[in-house]
């Protein structure tokens, strides 16, 4: 086509528009294909994994004769018929994928059978003998810490003179609050399809964020080069952390199973066994000792973490570094010190979850800011805003990062002007002076979190890109999508980049023979690091092509213009698709890579100092709880937010995942408890007993908006900020909102001792002290 006509008014931005998710119909229509949904090839063998009964012991004899010639079973595997390493950890080489002689939580893998159907799997796995010889477990933290069992060395954070400076101060508060763990209880559980393939190798459908790592983790199980295992997903349903690393297990019994006998071979995990054998979000006991003047500025800060991290490393060690990282949140922290326990208990190993540690550092200063208000008679608010990272000044960090781009006082006063904060706090005390059963509480709470990897070399991506030669797009990149949607917002960068629809690209399933040796996605980074690479292939292309066109027209570069699905050659414009094919004619490669890595990040891991961050992403929240004193229970009514997403690249997208993320936090600290019995059984393992947000706990006023004058102010992908993680930490306030409901009990005079999650029956504990407390005071003063 020749010369058409081009309007005038059309619009050509690709990137900065609300497009629908790529598989969002297909997902309503029950049409997006998942693992399980691919069709079970002849002879498959289903697999079911025997686990541990005990918390800790050792294996005195195990016995699988039964089990491998009961009906249907093709094969049982135990250590020792690993051909390689045993073991399938990220890091450290201290999680075996089949346990030997020592047992070391309730859930661990013991062996593997595979048989015609998993029934038949389950039922010959009982036949086993396991003989035990128990041993004393240590389950939790305080257990730990007693007992010195850390799975990592203890570390410390430190900044100034925090000794001197608590000693010097004014006023001083401590306090100590524990903090429960969380489940990822994403939609699709663990599962992985491996197929045999000829020369021994194995393609694996395996639901992970980190198909390289599965990669790895299986060649080394297999005892065989990387480039013999093929791992794809096209999609998981949801992942939130839990499928960083864990994931590699079950991917390495699989390809056991279908290399050994030739077969192909599904692992699928039901509701309860992936609950009580993959880790959780990190629970902590945290304690804190804080200094501070008649304001209320902080003069000093102590704080001591302890998680609970389970039987072996797994990420522990950077989830509590980025603990210490954002323990600081949006404050300037001029004397701090903060020490850092990972304990190693007998219980499933914990592992990343949405914010990585993050939020759990993140609410301990936001505890010790509601203690400092409490015991000043002050807005919570108002110490907050005393306290927040300077301009200038005042805005280096305890890790010793320059914090160039704070947006937090602006987004906060722009949120406490827009959701009424100040009338509301006042009308809301005056409710509370009239209702003797229901009272009510606000809070406001901001975010600020650091977007990078902290593992430095981690922060790397590559992508390939094809275009054929009727003009459409192939577009592969190491990126997973999880539901987050990182494909579509990849599909709209590299559209913006050749100025064609977003409906001509073909988005491809993550797959370690397309693209290898990716990073996980993880750490809000996906499209921060996929979308630049796909951008830079995409350019290598364009630049081919402008370089053609220039010498096939005899024009000069800058002449050449791309509009939408065409481009403009001197005083000629021809379809997208038209130049493609005549650079095909003329041998021009339409084929190219695009590799990025971060910028500007340096980190020294010995003495936490450098950049660990490229950026930092902001936000705020107000929330306002209703408890009801008789029974403890409680909901959140109202929420109001804004939220820092850059220059958005999919709006919709990024509203999405901010209204999720808060829903998923204000789970975490209200509803949502893991309860493990003395014998270290997890006993909430079922949404029976775990009890997630449903659609009645989203709050019945829900305002969110992006904050309309976010743009980033580093290189990233069209001044987009990341938004995955950030606005979990948004949550915060509602578990500030309940602690303000529960003080007004005592008229405010008591501050509540109330720990996380705020479950009826602790929200319900803590008034029952109050009143104890209030009613000694009265005996006290009649006597």
């Amino acid at each position: 086509m020749r010369n058409p006509t081009a309007s005038q008014t059309e619009i050509r931005g690709k990137v900065h528009k609300t497009i629908a998710h790529d598989s969002a119909a297909k997902q309503v229509a029950g049409e997006a294909t998942y693992i399980d949904d691919i069709a079970e090839p002849k002879d498959l063998l289903h697999i079911y994994v025997a686990q541990s009964t005990k918390a800790h012991a050792k294996i005195l004899n195990l016995d699988v004769s039964s089990v491998r010639s009961a009906n249907g079973v093709a094969a049982v595997f135990t250590a020792e018929d690993v051909p390689g390493i045993n073991d399938a950890s990220p890091i450290m080489g201290d999680d075996p994928v089949f346990a030997t002689d020592l047992v070391e939580y309730v859930g661990q893998s013991i062996f593997a059978v595979a048989a015609e159907s998993i029934d038949l799997a389950r039922k010959a796995a009982a036949l086993a003998v396991v003989d035990y010889e128990e041993l004393s477990a240590i389950l939790t933290v305080d257990q730990a810490i007693k007992a010195k069992s850390y799975v990592l060395p203890t570390r410390t954070l430190k900044r100034g003179d925090s000794a001197k400076s608590l000693k010097d101060a004014l006023h001083k508060s401590s306090g100590r609050f524990e903090l429960g763990g969380q489940d990822h209880f994403y939609l699709e559980g663990h599962i992985s399809l491996a197929y045999p393939k000829e020369d021994g190798d194995v393609y694996i459908h395996c639901s992970t964020q980190h198909p390289t790592e599965v990669q790895h983790n299986v060649a080394k199980f297999l005892d065989v080069p990387d480039h013999a295992v093929t791992v794809e997903v096209r999609r998981m349903g949801g992942g939130f952390g839990g499928k960083e690393t864990q994931g590699a297990w079950f991917a390495a019994m699989a390809a056991l199973t279908a290399t050994t006998t030739g077969r192909p071979a599904k692992l699928r995990l039901d509701r309860d066994d992936d609950m009580i054998m993959t880790g959780k979000r990190h629970d902590f006991v945290i304690d804190f000792e804080v200094g501070y003047n008649d304001q209320g500025l902080i003069s000093a800060v102590e704080f001591v973490f302890a998680s609970r991290c389970g039987r072996s490393a797994d990420l522990s060690a950077a989830i509590n570094d980025r603990t210490l990282f954002h323990a600081d949140n949006c404050y300037f922290l001029e004397n701090i010190t903060i020490t850092s326990h990972r304990c190693k208990t007998h219980t499933v190993s914990n592992t990343a979850f949405r914010g990585f540690g993050g939020p759990q550092g993140m609410i301990a200063v936001e505890r010790m800011m509601d203690t400092i208000a409490h015991d000043l008679g002050k807005d919570p608010l108002d110490i907050r805003k005393i306290n927040l990272y300077g301009k200038t000044d005042r805005n280096i960090t305890p890790y010793h990062m320059t914090v160039e781009d704070n947006i937090a006082p602006e987004i906060i006063a722009q949120l406490e002007e827009k959701s009424d904060y100040a009338q509301r706090r006042a009308e809301i005390r005056k409710f509370n002076e009239t209702s003797p059963y229901l009272k009510k509480g606000i809070a406001l709470t901001p975010v600020k979190f650091g977007i990078s990897f902290t593992t430095t070399f981690l922060n790397q991506a590559g992508a390939l890109l094809h275009v054929y030669t009727d003009g459409s797009v192939m577009l592969n990149h190491g990126g997973t999508e999880m539901g987050q949607g990182l494909f579509i917002k990849v599909a709209q960068v590299v559209a913006e980049e050749l100025q064609i629809d977003v409906e001509r690209i073909k988005i491809t399933a993550t797959a370690t023979d397309k693209v290898p040796n990716t990073s996980a996605t993880a750490a809000s980074s996906g499209a921060d690091m996929n979308g630049k690479a796909a951008q830079i292939a995409a350019r290598t292309i364009k630049e081919r092509l402008v370089q053609f066109a220039a010498v096939h027209y005899s024009v000069a570069e800058n002449s050449i213009e791309f509009l939408p699905n065409r481009v403009k050659i001197g005083q000629e414009i021809l379809s997208f698709a038209e130049l493609v094919q005549q650079a095909y004619m003329n041998r021009v490669s339409l084929s190219a890579t695009g590799f990025y890595k971060t910028p500007k990040i340096h980190y020294d891991a010995d003495n936490y100092s450098g950049r660990p961050f490229y950026y930092f992403a902001y936000g705020a929240a107000v929330s306002e709880a209703v408890v009801d004193t008789l029974t403890g229970e409680n909901k959140i009514t109202r929420v109001d937010i804004i939220h820092d997403t850059g220059k958005s690249l999919n709006p919709a997208i990024d509203l999405g995942q901010i209204e999720g993320a808060f829903i998923q936090g204000m789970g975490w600290l209200t509803t949502e408890e893991l309860v493990f019995d003395q014998a270290g059984v997890l006993r909430t393992h079922a949404p029976s007993t775990y009890k997630i947000p449903t659609c009645s706990d989203r709050p019945e006023i829900f305002n969110m908006e992006i904050y309309d004058a976010g743009e980033n102010a580093e290189d990233s992908i069209h001044k987009s900020k990341a938004v995955g993680e950030p606005p979990f930490m948004l949550a915060i306030s509602t578990f500030s909102a309940i602690t303000d409901a529960v003080s007004s009990v005592s008229n405010y005079v008591q501050f509540p001792d109330l720990d996380a999650p705020a479950t009826p029956e602790r929200v319900l504990q803590s008034i029952n002290k109050m009143e104890q407390a209030k009613n000694a005071t009265r005996r006290a003063a009649a006597e």
